[in-house]
């Protein structure tokens, strides 16, 4: 039989746990023996005692690491494993290079879920970056209407009309467009900017304003990532626009991260990310969603709410952590549709032809492979960037 590990995750932050009680018998149906570890899912809201109703073993971490298949959110313990062993989980392998080594030296065949090719259909329902981003963008609206001082909607009273609080969203990817969607339930008035074509259309079917920058075109990567504009014009044209809504707003909340590098900051000029709090208005708000990568915002901090300016910033990342019982099954639905690819005739084994694994056309152009990074101490040749990453 097969066997699939959960250990309790190592990061002190963190409270979300690889797979809840109700995937338990899913994967039990697939062949797996699920074995977890005392109090994994506790900060989740999933005691010990769920797991066991559903048929899983509750274990030592030691036993939990040699399970053929050890599941997780961060990086567990890998030196506890064995080579040929597989970890699945997710590594930020381009931004934790010395780690990935460590991992390639081990032997371990290291697959890294947020990897999963982007414009993939059956990776959908694996995609572990959607699934939590939705939440985080949610959370992130509810912390910054939480932190100013007024009402989100419009209000007719007797007393006179309060205007609605005015939102501006950069990126409307999975999380933008889940923080616009929640703060228009809200009654919030929206406008939001990406480089990307495609955000256009999908922030305007939501009710929201897109900032239109003269001169824009599409900066969206063959692998279906967000990029950066390299002319001057545009630049600035971008920078002009954005920073003409953000005087106006209460609440500003940022979202763009890079794949595989630091987040990239909320305007292309730096006089523009230095000034912009001091452009804004004194009691607005800023949810800064990657303090975790850098911060999109100059004066963010990792995990502090902080005030520049009379400015507040929101600097929580990884909002989704504070939901951490719905995020867990989330993740834990990714996990188990993701397992499905690694299963043939009730036997774990790594098919080169599956594309969630090692990667589509477009991603592999642009020098990403799919969610194997690293197996028999190699890292997996469809990943050009990670190598040259790695030199």
């Amino acid at each position: 039989m097969m066997r699939i590990g959960i250990p309790k995750e190592n990061n002190k932050d963190e409270t979300r746990v690889a797979v809840v009680p109700i995937s338990v018998p899913k994967l039990m149906k697939l062949g797996f023996e699920v074995v977890l570890e005392k109090g994994a899912g506790e900060n989740s809201g999933y005691p010990d005692s769920e797991y066991e109703q559903k048929g899983a073993k509750i274990a030592s971490l030691e036993d939990v690491m040699k399970s053929e298949l050890v599941a997780a959110i961060d990086v567990p313990k890998f030196d506890m494993m064995a080579k040929s062993q597989m970890l699945a989980c997710v590594a930020d392998p381009f931004r934790n290079l010395e780690q990935t080594k460590k991992i390639i030296d081990a032997g371990i065949t290291l697959l890294s879920l947020e990897v999963i090719p982007r414009r993939l259909s059956k990776g959908q329902s694996m995609d572990v970056n959607s699934s939590q981003d939705n939440l985080s963008g949610y959370k992130a609206a509810l912390m910054g209407s939480q932190h100013i001082a007024k009402m989100v909607p419009m209000m007719m009273t007797s007393a006179g009309t309060v205007r609605p609080a005015k939102f501006v969203i950069q990126g409307a990817a999975v999380a933008g467009l889940q923080a616009i969607a929640t703060a228009k339930r809200l009654g919030g008035a929206i406008q939001a900017i990406d480089v990307r074509l495609a955000a256009k259309q999908d922030t305007e079917s939501l009710g929201a304003k897109f900032i239109d920058v003269p001169g824009w075109k599409d900066a969206e990567s063959s692998s279906g990532h967000a990029s950066l504009f390299t002319d001057k014009d545009l630049q600035n044209a971008f920078d002009n626009a954005l920073m003409d809504a953000v005087r106006d707003a209460d609440v500003v909340i940022t979202t763009a991260r890079l794949f595989g590098a630091n987040a990239p900051k909320l305007f292309f000029g730096k006089d523009n990310n230095e000034k912009m709090t001091k452009e804004m208005k004194k009691g607005s708000v800023i949810v800064d969603m990657n303090t975790d990568t850098g911060g999109n915002i100059v004066g963010s901090k990792e995990s502090e709410i902080v005030e520049k300016d009379g400015v507040t910033i929101v600097g929580i990342p990884n909002l989704c952590r504070t939901i951490p019982n719905t995020a867990s099954m989330l993740y834990s639905n990714n996990v188990t549709n993701f397992v499905t690819v690694l299963v043939n005739e009730g036997k774990l084994s790594i098919n080169q032809e599956e594309q969630v694994l090692t990667g589509d056309e477009g991603g592999i152009s642009a020098g990403y492979g799919g969610i194997l990074i690293t197996e028999d101490g190699k890292i997996h040749e469809n990943h050009t960037k990670l190598v040259e990453a790695m030199k």
